[in-house]
């Protein structure tokens, strides 16, 4: 993955010189525009999920003795989900499919959920054991990165709404994602 991000920068630079190429030679208007400006949204979101997916391959080569299967197998379930969710959302952006983009924005509250949960069983991992710290954080932040992975899903799928309906979605965006300061202060508490 550490290679392939170099490739990712330079489609995502490719797709907005070619976006700015075609607005300064075309003037597109309406729908056009919008389909011009979705472009380059989307190669946006997909260029930092591929950082996102380079700091996690970092982070998957440092490795230790301690391995909790249960913990590894949410986070891979995790990461099912978020790609799930990019294929589907891919395909509404290819397919101008709006149902199956809102269902996308709609799905990210599981993924926040899922990531609030992990975190809390690993903060127990750290708590119990000391030694087990160093890896609890590379995972802590490798489902971090997958949760925003999720994050970018939902955020092409409000480009797919905004290219469809001429207008960005005026619902607040479902959230599950508890990891702010409060939310660790919460798990920190004894009857959290």
């Amino acid at each position: 993955m550490l290679e392939i991000d170099a490739s990712v920068d330079a489609l995502q630079q490719e797709i907005e010189e070619k976006a700015v190429l075609t607005i300064a030679r075309r003037q597109p208007m309406a729908v056009d525009l919008r389909e011009v400006v979705s472009a380059l949204r989307v190669a946006n979101d997909l260029e930092r999920i591929g950082d996102l997916a380079k700091n996690i391959a970092k982070r998957a080569v440092l490795t230790g003795d301690f391995h909790p299967q249960k913990l590894i197998r949410g986070v891979e379930h995790m990461a099912a989900l978020v790609l799930g969710q990019l294929k589907r959302v891919l395909d509404s952006y290819a397919g101008r499919d709006l149902v199956k983009a809102m269902l996308v924005w709609k799905g990210d509250e599981e993924i926040d959920a899922m990531c609030t949960s992990l975190f809390r069983e690993l903060i127990t991992y750290m708590m119990e054991d000391p030694r087990n710290i160093t890896f609890c954080i590379h995972l802590m932040f490798t489902a971090k990165n997958i949760e925003r992975m999720g994050d970018h899903a939902t955020n092409i799928a409000e480009t797919v709404y905004f290219m469809i309906e001429g207008h960005p979605i005026t619902d607040q965006r479902p959230k599950g994602d508890t990891t702010t300061i409060a939310g660790i202060e919460e798990l920190r508490s004894p009857s959290g």
